[in-house]
């Protein structure tokens, strides 16, 4: 369950057969679930509606075939609308994922030294009696010395934050503000809108333009990306904005290769011109939208040529765009949350979200923009999470993106006590969090108690205590929302847990039995929580269960007649706390630190490798065998004037560490931008690392995430080095 983070490999990792045999009762659940594997209890061949559990905006509808107890075929539901019938390359290949001969099939307890890979097999009984007493002690001292450390390892409602919250609340632990990936747009978008709300992915194969922004859509939403190739036949234009020539840029008519973090600049020059061409829907603006006078006034400052020397590119360019958003209609744009990881993201969002108010985009149902589409899931998430489990207690928050500087904290009055323990579910983080550094060294600290739920045995893992076998989605029930359409789906558990392994909601049940909580709650079983996720009257159940997926009632064209779920109904363009939206340059530049510059000229960006999802599938062989190795796109002036040559290794460095890659000399890369594709594990890497070594913990300007691709860094060959392939 862990990824955007991710599935393990333990080749890498030693475990000891030890003290740890399984007592009975463990034993008797091993025999069960391979009685089912060997096709004693299914001969006949069925099919389960399933979904898949990614952090991708597709969260397609599946159908798992199982023969003789096994599962054959993991395939799109064909009936599903946005699925329809299609899996990308890694989910497809979702079964060799379960039946990964290095999967974690029995509790593991540390033998070694933290980081070693060295464990011993033990007993369910054994770990779980120990982990409760570790977290009895030190929840008797300060529960808020405990902290939870998941992500979207699964969407899952169940999987994800119920059992597991209920848990934390009541123990009274730290709370985790999970920000790691979207937190900068999704606050920024509900400050704007009200939600995370959007229009509907199906439309924009109607769209006359769709402008892909900070989006490899190939790789990433290859849903949307169907629609978007629907609409290019029937004669719509497509315009990608990223600082990397994707293969989604090699697929549209134009490419703005703009600088990284310069988004919001091109925002306000698009406004810029739409005003001053009188491009405008007075009326929209009018009725539908608050605060337009002051951004107007602010989008005058940015004529063409500031924003072309701003973002690097040209100031014909910028008026061409404005000019085709203005007239084509109706036109969309689909926004990603790659452009938000810089110090800006926040305002930047801001600034792309007000674009479709001021043409009157929203009026057509092919018109508007998405970034996310959760906000219009009815989630009863107080029914599935129980805060009132606090009692009135208000624990700190801990925010996941800082990890690597909170773990080497002492105590102190304004932060409060040292961590102490660790609860991992589905999230990589010695992989996956910035500056990592810094997080492997909070990581081996003898004095943090460390537990990890996973798989696989991850670079987390490694450092962990105890290591808990869980269930992969094929191996339990569960529930789904999508942020990038709107369905809501089920999971049904195609086949039962392979060896010992456990879902994350039992794993937590039985913790909380061991200490001592009793109320009512905990007792609710994986189908009562699944019920628990949407109110009848929103999405039936009994509907979910037959069908596989539930659309939601939403109007075709959601704010054609404004209707926003802000309290005035408006786009709230000057939003209460926010102020009115302005370009924010990132932390590592030329207006914020040209003396960094000096040292480290180059900007780098780390978007996912076209064939792992963050650090997820990063153990599948066959996919890792596609991306090969490493790599770190650079392109050919810069390549030049280092003496770097095509599959060369490199050294990419600054202040806060080095990685070592294989170089590629490409025009994918801009010319002062690297491209350092991850996310590798760390010990499938050359040496050791990952690009994270390189990223810093400074934050965004809203949401408080993290800034991935705001980093500056300097390339040098390493003389001598043969690339070898991972």
């Amino acid at each position: 369950m862990q990824g955007p983070q991710g599935p393990g490999a333990a080749s890498a990792c030693r475990v000891s057969r030890g003290t740890g045999e399984p007592r009975a009762e463990n034993r008797g659940t091993m025999d069960s679930a391979n009685a089912i594997e060997s096709g004693k209890d299914h001969a006949k061949a069925r099919t389960v509606h399933a979904a898949c559990p990614h952090d991708c905006p597709d969260t397609c509808a599946m159908r798992v075939t199982v023969e003789g107890g096994r599962v054959v075929k993991v395939q799109g539901d064909p009936d599903h609308p946005t699925t329809h019938g299609a899996l990308c390359q890694k989910v497809s290949r979702y079964a060799e994922r379960t039946y990964h001969p290095e999967r974690v099939l029995r509790p593991l307890k540390r033998l070694g030294p933290k980081g070693s890979g060295q464990f011993v097999e033990v007993g369910w009984d054994e770990a779980l009696d120990d982990i409760a007493q570790r977290l009895r002690a030190i929840a008797a001292r300060d529960p808020q010395a405990i902290l939870p450390y998941s992500y979207a390892g699964t969407m899952g409602l169940v999987q994800g934050e119920s059992m597991a919250a209920r848990f934390f609340h009541r123990l009274g632990a730290s709370l985790l503000d999970r920000t790691i990936c979207a937190s900068a747009g999704g606050e920024a978008l509900a400050a704007t809108y009200g939600g995370k709300v959007g229009m509907h992915v199906e439309h924009f194969a109607e769209s006359r333009l769709i402008v892909v922004w900070g989006s490899n859509s190939i790789a990433s939403n290859l849903h949307f990306w169907s629609y978007a190739q629907q609409a290019k036949r029937r004669g719509a234009k497509l315009v990608c904005i990223d600082p990397r020539r994707s293969e989604t840029a090699d697929k549209c008519h134009q490419h703005l290769q703009l600088l990284p973090g310069t988004d919001g600049a091109l925002a306000l020059g698009l406004m810029h011109e739409l005003i001053r061409h009188d491009w405008l829907d007075h009326d929209y603006i009018a009725r539908h939208t608050e605060g337009w006078p002051a951004l107007r006034e602010r989008a005058l400052q940015w004529p063409p040529e500031r924003v072309a020397a701003v973002c690097g590119l040209t100031a014909d360019e910028v008026r061409a765009l404005a000019r085709d958003y203005a007239l084509t209609r109706p036109a969309a744009i689909r926004l990603n949350y790659g452009m938000q990881r810089v110090r800006g993201g926040g305002n930047a969002v801001r600034l792309i979200a007000v674009l479709p108010c001021l043409v009157g985009a929203w009026r057509h149902r092919a018109g508007g923009l998405l970034l996310s589409s959760s906000g219009w899931f009815p989630v009863q998430r107080a029914a599935l999470q129980r805060p009132d489990l606090l009692a009135g207690r208000r624990p700190r928050t801990i925010n996941m993106s800082t990890i690597g500087d909170d773990l080497l904290r002492g105590p102190s009055p304004s932060f409060g006590p040292r961590i102490e323990a660790l609860v991992v579910y589905n999230s990589n983080p010695v992989a996956v969090a910035p500056e990592s550094p810094k997080v492997v060294r909070g990581f081996s600290r003898e004095d943090l108690f460390t537990v990890v739920l996973e798989h696989f045995m991850t670079d987390t893992a490694d450092y962990a205590d105890y290591v808990l076998p869980a269930t992969t989605q094929l191996e339990h029930l569960d529930v789904h929302t999508s942020y990038g359409h709107t369905y809501a789906l089920i999971n049904e558990p195609a086949i039962g847990p392979l060896g010992e392994a456990r879902p994350n909601t039992e794993i937590f049940r039985q913790l909380a039995a061991r200490m001592g909580f009793d109320e009512p709650c905990f007792a609710d079983s994986d189908e009562a929580l699944a019920r628990q996720a949407f109110a009848r009257e929103d999405v039936d159940f009994a509907q979910l269960r037959e069908v596989g997926w539930v659309k939601l009632a939403l109007p075709e064209a959601p704010f054609a007649e404004g209707g926003f779920p802000t309290p005035s109904g408006r786009c709230r363009i000057d939003a209460p706390g926010f102020g009115v939206p302005d370009y924010v340059p990132n932390h590592e530049g030329p207006e914020s630190a040209p003396e960094l510059v000096a040292r480290y000229p180059l900007a780098m960006i780390s978007p996912p490798a076209r064939n792992f999802l963050n650090s997820t599938f990063v153990n599948v062989k066959s996919l890792r065998d596609i991306e090969g190795q490493p790599l770190l796109e650079i392109h050919p002036h810069d390549a030049a004037a280092r003496g770097i040559g095509e599959g060369e290794m490199v050294r990419v460095y600054n202040d806060r560490g080095e990685y070592r890659c294989v170089a590629r000399v490409t025009e994918r890369a801009r010319p002062g931008v690297v491209n350092g594709l991850g996310i590798w594990w760390r010990k499938l890497g050359m040496d050791g690392t990952n690009v994270n070594q390189l990223t810093s913990q400074r934050l965004t300007d809203i949401g408080r995430g993290p800034t991935f691709y705001d980093c500056l860094v300097e390339v040098e060959r390493v003389a001598g080095a043969q690339a070898a392939t991972a």
